[in-house]
This record gives structure tokens, C-alpha cells and sequence, in this order.
């Protein structure tokens, strides 16, 4: 469809972020994008975008941007490319599959994909393409399986109080995440709570983030301990007579059991694990069961542990204990998945899927591809891959290992991306790909309620196509099995979707640009009852078997799920600092960037300045390493090259390194994700990108 001029249009933030943010977008005489902002007719947006976003047109019209398609004539990793005609593209492409089909059986291909876009078409079609053709399914194991689990072993529904009631709040407790960074209307909404109502801001983190600087009170944490907090608040609750125990009764499975437990998890122990005084863990707790109308945002930051699922569920149960989600203002929310019903089968035809097809995970592909036969579940090696809206050369965990994989010269890989990134110079074929407002797609809200529309705005140049053109190509050439998904554009399948799952049409939703789907205050407050089938929270999970919203579908727990505490408390399951590796390092998401993207951009990069490493001043000082001094960072999985930052407000032992700044930003080439581990965490899998032990010294 070719779009008419126009001076303003709308749309919908693409970007893996829990806003997904409400878009109005200026446009020029010329045709082309000036400006983003915030819709302010939007009650979440509330008018108020990220400045990254606001800048967009800095990334849509940038010159480093891909505009042919490309194959390889150099080495791999050498980023030596020649143009190449997209038919011609596609034919390889498709010679190079059924070549690995032939040979290996289907399974030796596999589509690899993540948020880049989390456009529910250009993101989720892959599926179909896969399932049509029997190809290795994947087991999106990043970001959210921890904070999720932990949610919703107590409250049973990934679901809560409505994130606009923040700004109804007398109080306001952040748990492990930054908003000011990475949830910008957050901020909003308790901004508006402390003009309007005095509400007080309470935030928890491992180092004082620009989030922190605004609170009221900031307990800044060793990494890893989260859960100890939460049980010393917890006991101070009971002890100070400040739990709402008719509350617990009739909302909670075991109350009495878990102020047993929480007998020994006194305000001193928590002190000795978490680094806090004393005093600021009796404070906390005071205030939390003081403040009725007290509202916990928590957080995936303090989750990418290995203890994560663990300390998530430890963190929401104090709400159960105080009983503020009885309050307009109140309650514990982290996510609102689940209160979007949406009919995804014609985007994803999943009953093309063959069962027994193996299901591989994203966080492990550097040993998929280094031929991990515990990783590859058994079955034959990877030797195609089609990748879309994910970096994993730069993002993925064991850098090294991924490397080493995707430079195998047996391995075809088919880039599909907007820049050439670390993953895209390793590729044998790179294809470019639209931006979000050249392209049509609907978009839901993770940490808001809306469902929300992103149409196209401009005309792409000639060029870069869309994910659903290259998926529906490649499929007629690969003789997938037909499927009527195969033959719709974007509009068709967002106009299938909301009229099967009973939202209108799409004539009637570009009318509205978004739809309200929160749910009413007794549900979103679970005052009808909890998720479970008892109705109530759960502070004693069946951890393995529990209710979880992404589980391996062959349903087995991972990792040393049996070692899981019973009841909420402190599990050490964390990779600890010792004599070799004294220091705990985080890799906390930068301002200006998000994940890999953005860090193209100038603007964005002028102001990250340069991949860093914060420690305390007096642990660098005991180190020999000044402000600004050349560091090498390690432990047994590599070894990074960076510059301090000394840093005062950190917990000890603890180092800060914000990004995702690109590979090649670092001196030797080797990103921060080199340090990082893979190792599937408990119960149902995920990757501990915060939770890292390392050395330091001086390079």
C-alpha cells in the first residue's frame, strides 16, 4: 500500500521495553520523519516518551543504515560483502536450506529470533515458517523466565493492579529495575503520586541508579541477595504486628507456616547477606507495613540471577503480607501478559507444528553451535539458520563459544537486519530490513494495559523489506506447507486476529489507535482470588511443577530446580565471589541504549561516552586502578578490556558495567557478554546475564 503525505501520523514503540509507549510522529514537507513523542491522549504514555525514541529519525535515516541485500566474498567476520538482487538472495537462501534439509533432516535449520521488534506480526510469523516446514522450534529463555516464574508462583496469573494507579499511591516501592532508564512512565506516574498525594519513593537496587537519586529512601544491595530483604521485611511485618492477618487468612495458603519460617530471617541476618544496616531494613519494613496504599513496581533486573525466580517470588509476597492489594493504589505488579487474549493462529500456525520437533534454547547457541550434544538435545547439528530482530553475537551469553559457532564455515547463516551488526558481519547472507514506521504491526503493552497500533507511516527506501515478505518468500521456495498466513499482508493478519479474539476490526481500531484492556479493580486486585486454583497467593510453590507462562514444552524443570526453598528465603545458588573471582558483575542497561539497539546512533553513543567498569573508589584504590585507567576484566569463560569508572555508591565487592555497547566498542573486540554464563537456571530455564563472578586488574 502506498501511503498518501501526510504532516502527522500514529503509531506504537517497537522496542522490547515494558512501556510500549503511545506515538504521535511529525513528518515534513519532504515525506520523511522528524520527530517522535508521546500521545498524550494516551492515560499510560501520558504524553512522555524516552529521549533515544524521540530521536528516532537519527536511526531511520542513518547512513550506516542497510539498504541491499548482501553476500558474503570475504572470510566470515571479515565484513567483506557484494550486492546482490533479492530474488537471487532468495534462491540461495532457499538452496542452502533444503541443501541442509536434505542432508541433515529439517531440524538442521533453525530460525532464531527475539524482541528486536515486538510487533505481534513482524515478530511472531516466524513461527509459522518454521512449524510449515518441521524446522528446530526455540525456547526464548533471555529476558523473563525467572521474574515471570517468581510472579506467578504466588500470584498464579502473570496480571496485576493497574500500572496507572501509581499515581494513586501514598508510597511507591521499585524493585530491581531503573526506570528512569529503561520505564520512563514510571516515572510519570509517581511523579504525579508525589505532587498530588505527597507519596513517598522507596527503591531497591544494587547500586544508587538515577532512579535511586530521586527516592526517598534507597537500599542499595549486594547482587543476588534480594530475597533476604524480603524475608527480613517479612519478619519485621509479623513481628511489629503490622500484617494484615485477616487479609492472609482468607488470601494466602500458609501464613502461619511462613511467620514460623521467618522466625530466624531476622532484620541482623539480612544485614550480614544483603550489606544494609540494620537500620535501614527496620525502616523499610516500618514504612512498607505502615502505608496502606503502597504500591511495589518490581522489576527483571534483580531477576537475570540465578536465584531470580526465587527472589521475584520472595519480593511479591510481601504485598500478600501487608494486604495493600486490597488498596486503589496498591498492590504488586510486575507484568500484564496475561490479560491480553489474543487469537495468534493465523500468525503462528501452530497446527502445522510436528510435536516431536526438538525445541532449542536461545540462551544456549554458542554450544548449539559448537556442536554441545546436550545443548542439541541429541538431534543433528545446526547448519542454517534464518536470524530476525536479534544481535545473539553480541547479546547472547559465552561470547566466546557463539563466535567460535557462527564462524564454522559449514554453518549458512541468513542475517535479516536494519544494521550491519556484530551478527550480521558473520553472516554468508544479509538481507535489509524495514524499520518499525515503514512497516504495519500491533503491539501489546507488558507493563501497561493497552493493545496498541503501529501503522505504516513512510514509505521505506527502495530496498529494505519486511519480516513477513522475507518469511512468506522464503517459504514458497523452501515448499513449506501451504497455510493461508502465507498469503496475507500485515493488515490482513492484524485484522484477522482482533476480530477472532473478539476486539472489532481493524477499520474500527486505526479509529482508536489503542484499545484499554485492563481488567476491572476486584480482578486486577485478585479480590475475586489468586491465579490458582485455590484462589489463593502461594507462598510455598511447587516449584518444578509449578504454574509458569514459559516452561520447555516438554514441561521438564531445568537446572537444580530440587534445591529451590520451599518457603520464601535467601538461596545461595548465586555464582559467588571467591579468592580467585572476588568481584559480583552486573550488566545493567544504559540509558541511551536498549539491549544492542541504538548504540548505532550518535547521539546515543556521545553520551555512553565508552564501555566502562564502576567499582568503589577505595576497592580500585586497593587495586592500583585510577579514574579512568585501562582494565581487564575476567574469569574462566574470557577476558574483556575496558576503563574504570570509580563509583562511590555501589554495594561491596560489586561491579557496574552499563550497556550493550558493540563488540568492536571494546579494545580487543571481546563485548561484555564474553563474562556472562549460560548455564539453564532453575526451574524453567533462563539466562543469568547480572550474575557473574570476576576478577580485576589493572591492563
Amino acid at each position: 500500500m502506498t501511503l498518501e503525505p501526510k504532516q502527522t501520523s500514529f503509531s506504537a514503540c517497537p522496542h522490547d521495553c515494558p512501556s510500549t509507549c503511545a506515538l504521535d510522529v511529525q513528518i515534513d514537507d519532504a515525506g520523511r520523519v522528524k520527530r517522535l513523542s508521546g500521545a498524550k491522549d494516551n492515560s499510560y504514555t501520558a504524553g512522555v516518551i524516552c529521549a533515544k525514541v524521540a530521536r528516532y529519525a537519527d536511526r531511520l535515516y542513518h547512513p550506516d543504515r542497510l539498504k541491499k541485500p548482501l553476500i558474503r566474498v570475504g572470510a566470515k567476520g571479515e565484513g567483506r560483502f557484494e550486492e546482490i538482487s533479492w530474488d537471487a538472495a532468495l534462491d540461495l537462501i532457499a538452496d542452502k536450506f533444503l541443501a541442509a534439509e536434505a542432508e541433515f533432516g529439517a531440524q538442521s535449520v533453525w530460525p532464531y529470533h527475539y524482541a528486536g521488534t515486538m510487533g505481534l506480526v513482524q515478530r511472531d510469523s516466524i513461527h509459522r515458517f518454521r512449524h510449515a516446514k518441521g524446522y528446530s522450534r526455540q525456547f526464548d529463555s533471555f529476558c523473563t523466565n525467572m521474574a515471570w516464574t517468581g510472579y506467578v508462583a504466588g500470584t498464579g496469573l502473570l496480571a496485576g493492579p493497574d500500572p496507572r494507579e501509581m499515581a494513586l499511591s501514598d508510597q511507591i516501592v521499585i524493585w530491581g529495575t531503573n526506570p528512569v532508564a529503561t520505564q520512563v512512565n514510571v516515572v510519570t506516574h509517581v511523579t504525579t503520586a508525589r505532587k498530588t498525594r505527597g507519596a513517598r519513593l522507596i527503591v531497591v537496587d544494587v547500586y544508587r541508579t538515577q532512579t535511586m537519586k530521586q527516592a526517598d529512601l534507597g537500599l542499595v544491595i549486594r547482587p543476588g541477595t534480594d530475597a533476604a530483604l524480603a524475608c527480613a521485611i517479612m519478619h519485621v511485618l509479623f513481628r511489629d504486628d503490622l500484617a494484615d492477618r485477616a487479609y492472609l487468612e482468607k488470601f494466602t495458603d500458609c501464613p502461619a507456616e511462613l511467620e514460623e519460617h521467618l522466625q530466624t530471617r531476622t532484620p541482623q541476618w539480612a544485614a550480614d547477606i544483603t550489606g544494609l544496616s540494620v537500620a535501614e531494613i527496620e525502616e523499610a519494613a516500618r514504612l512498607i507495613g505502615s502505608v496502606k496504599k503502597t504500591y511495589f513496581r518490581l522489576g527483571y533486573g534483580f531477576t537475570r540471577s540465578r536465584n531470580g525466580a526465587v527472589a521475584m517470588h520472595a519480593a511479591a509476597s510481601i504485598g500478600a503480607i501487608t494486604g495493600c492489594w486490597k488498596e486503589e493504589g496498591g498492590g504488586v505488579f510486575h507484568n500484564n501478559g496475561a490479560i491480553y487474549k489474543l487469537n495468534k493462529a493465523m500468525i503462528e500456525a501452530r497446527e502445522l507444528m510436528d510435536e516431536p520437533t526438538r525445541e532449542l534454547d536461545q540462551s544456549l547457541v554458542g554450544r548449539i553451535l559448537t556442536g554441545d550434544n546436550t545443548a542439541l538435545l541429541g538431534g543433528p547439528p545446526v547448519k542454517a539458520m534464518l536470524i530476525q530482530n536479534t544481535n545473539p553475537v553480541s547479546v547472547a551469553p559465552e561470547q566466546e563459544l557463539v563466535k567460535q559457532g557462527f564462524a564454522r564455515e559449514d554453518l549458512c547463516t541468513v542475517v535479516h537486519e536494519q544494521f550491519m551488526t556484530e551478527t550480521a558481519k558473520m553472516a554468508d547472507i544479509v538481507l535489509p530490513a524495514t524499520q518499525f514506521l515503514e512497516h504495519d504491526d500491533i503491539y501489546k503493552g507488558g507493563g501497561q494495559q493497552h493493545l496498541l497500533l503501529g501503522p505504516k507511516v513512510v514509505e521505506p527506501e527502495n530496498g529494505p523489506k519486511e519480516n513477513l515478505f522475507v518469511l512468506n518468500e522464503l517459504a514458497k521456495r523452501v515448499h513449506a506447507k501451504d497455510h493461508p498466513g502465507f498469503h496475507m499482508d500485515a493488515r490482513q493478519h492484524i485484522d484477522w486476529m482482533l476480530q477472532n479474539s473478539g476486539y472489532g476490526t481493524l477499520a474500527d481500531f486505526e479509529k482508536n489507535r489503542w484499545i484499554d484492556l485492563q481488567p476491572d479493580f476486584a480482578t486486577s486486585h485478585f479480590l475475586k482470588g489468586f491465579g490458582h486454583a485455590d484462589g489463593k497467593f502461594h507462598f510455598k510453590p511447587d516449584w518444578g511443577r509449578s504454574t509458569a507462562p514459559n516452561k520447555p514444552s516438554n514441561g521438564v524443570a531445568l537446572g537444580p530446580w530440587s534445591e529451590m526453598p520451599a518457603l520464601p528465603d535467601q538461596w545461595d545458588a548465586i555464582e559467588a565471589a571467591d579468592a580467585r573471582h572476588p568481584f559480583r558483575l552486573v550488566t545493567a542497561p544504559a540509558h541511551s541504549f536498549l539491549n544492542s539497539t541504538f548504540n548505532e546512533t550518535d547521539a546515543s553513543k556521545k553520551k555512553e561516552k565508552r564501555p566502562e567498569a564502576w567499582l568503589r573508589s577505595e576497592e580500585a584504590d586497593a587495586l592500583g586502578i585510577a579514574d579512568g585507567d585501562l582494565v581487564k576484566m575476567g574469569n574462566d569463560r574470557g577476558v574483556v578490556t575496558l576503563h574504570a569508572r570509580h563509583y562511590g555508591e555501589l554495594s561491596p565487592g560489586t561491579v557496574i558495567s552499563e550497556g550493550i555497547w558493540p563488540n568492536d566498542a571494546f579494545v580487543d573486540g571481546k563485548g561484555i557478554n564474553t563474562l556472562t554464563g549460560a548455564d539453564q537456571v532453575a526451574p524453567y530455564g533462563g539466562a543469568a546475564f547480572h550474575d557473574t563472578a570476576v576478577w580485576i586488574r589493572k591492563a
